[in-house]
């Protein structure tokens, strides 16, 4: 019944704003624009609602004649067996419509800043974050997002201290939300002898991109630092204080970017970072705000929060929030099973938010 009573709330409210739309002495005012916001957002949920509604007046007239003894024995029996197959399959709809039913994160369809940092391990926890780091990019190609390197640090054997990256495509955000914590590896490490197995550790942070008008930025608030880009060697070296440091004073946040020989560009890529990480932070303190029950769907998304375990000597990998296991080691970390992961979470948040509507 709350189900139903929704929906006529929404296709009444869509309806409403049809009307108005109609109606409104100024299209192409900010009001006009609003409102055409909200009904064209609505319009999936909308259609859907009433393809489900179709299907349910086509069971009950088919329940109407099947049941009906005057009708022709055939016919009867033809509308006995569509009955029961459109009965099974009203349930998907009602799930699918459901789902679209659900308040939506308004950052889910942003682009992202991913951050990989090397955690407790030394060398080995470094050597994992490169392993994590080239993961996503791989994602991104076969998901066909854009891949764009910010800033990356490298440790003299090829492992990675820090680096970030910009990604942008359809649903970025959405799909990438919940890799933000630990990831832990359990492996023989190059450089053990005694072929015991070690544990290390990289952080992960997925972030949502920010425009200008998200987040203002004060030019008093900002130190700007250049410096020579530092590394074990390769591309990501410059030979000029090419690269830019930013500490926003206020909040203590540095950014750094050094991948563009161009200080201007290591500039404009730092800002998009800084403002990444404010945003991050604003959403954080309205959801400290509102209610502590949103993070407790799939982890609490906290950094320092071991989220998932990479074991080489088994082949698997473990994310311990939905308690799913993979013995496709590999292909995860091509990024061609990473999917499966990122789905099962999906899903997972998806049932939680739907237990709380309830």
């Amino acid at each position: 019944m709350k189900l139903q009573q929704s929906l006529e709330q929404v296709v009444a409210r869509w309806r409403e704003l049809s009307a108005l739309l109609n109606d409104h002495p100024e299209p192409g005012s900010p009001a006009f624009t609003e409102m055409l916001r909200e009904h064209h957002d609505l319009q999936p949920l909308v259609e859907r609602v009433e393809a489900l509604q179709a299907k349910q007046r086509e069971l009950e007239d088919l329940d109407a004649l099947r049941s009906d003894p005057e009708a022709d024995r055939e016919m009867r029996a033809l509308a006995e067996e569509e009955y029961y197959t459109l009965r099974e399959q009203l349930p998907a709809l009602e799930h699918e419509v459901t789902l679209l039913l659900l308040p939506k994160d308004e950052a889910d369809s942003r682009n992202a800043i991913l951050e990989v940092r090397a955690g407790t391990g030394g060398e080995e926890a470094a050597l994992f974050a490169a392993e994590l780091f080239r993961m996503y990019q791989r994602y991104a190609q076969e998901r066909g997002w854009r891949f764009e390197l910010l800033d990356y640090t490298e440790t003299e054997i090829g492992g990675l201290k820090e680096a970030s990256a910009s990604i942008s495509g359809r649903d970025v955000f959405s799909r990438l939300k919940f890799e933000s914590g630990v990831h832990r590896v359990q492996r023989v490490p190059v450089t053990e002898s005694g072929g015991r197995i070690h544990t290390s550790a990289a952080t992960v942070a997925v972030l949502p991109e920010a425009e200008e008008v998200d987040i203002q930025i004060e030019e008093k608030d900002l130190r700007v630092d250049t410096f020579r880009s530092q590394g074990a060697g390769g591309q990501h070296v410059n030979t000029t204080d090419s690269a830019i440091r930013i500490t926003h004073l206020p909040t203590g946040i540095v950014v750094q970017c050094q991948d563009e020989k161009s200080q201007h560009k290591n500039r404009v890529k730092a800002m998009k970072v800084l403002r990444a990480r404010l945003y991050d932070e604003k959403r954080r303190q309205q959801e400290e705000e509102l209610a502590s029950s949103r993070r407790q769907q799939v982890g609490s998304g906290d950094r320092s929060e071991r989220i998932r375990t990479y074991n080489f000597p088994q082949g698997r990998v473990t994310d311990h929030r939905i308690n799913l296991t993979l013995y496709k080691l590999d292909k995860v970390l091509t990024g061609e099973a990473l999917d499966e992961i990122v789905d099962a979470l999906i899903s997972e948040d998806q049932a939680a938010r739907l237990a709380a509507m309830q």
